[in-house]
């Protein structure tokens, strides 16, 4: 295991981006706090809450399934943008990724 903990939060860009199935999210949490990653749509209601908890500090990445987030009905989410937002502490940032079901 790194032993290596981060001096700072950090919310990465999710990859791949765009993405059809899944998605991964990177980010870093620097001292141990209560920490909250949320997806929305684009008009900001709220999707899926992919993390709610306290953490350690360290560095994490969390997946999202465009087929199994529990919020909607359907299970699938439409070609379009989204975003995500953490929070943790006084740490706050938001990244915009965009959902193609469809890709060629």
């Amino acid at each position: 295991m790194n032993d290596w903990v981060p001096s700072e939060f950090y919310l990465g860009q999710n990859y791949p981006n765009p993405f059809k199935e899944k998605t991964i999210i990177k980010y870093c949490v620097a001292d141990k706090t209560r920490v909250q990653i949320t997806v929305y749509d684009s008009i900001g209601k709220e999707i899926e809450k992919l993390v709610d908890e306290e953490q350690q500090p360290g560095t994490y990445q969390v997946e999202f399934s465009t087929t199994q987030f529990h919020s909607r009905a359907n299970g699938n989410l439409k070609d379009g943008y989204y975003y995500y937002k953490m929070t943790a502490g006084g740490y706050s940032s938001e990244k915009k990724w965009f959902c193609k079901n469809e890709l060629l």
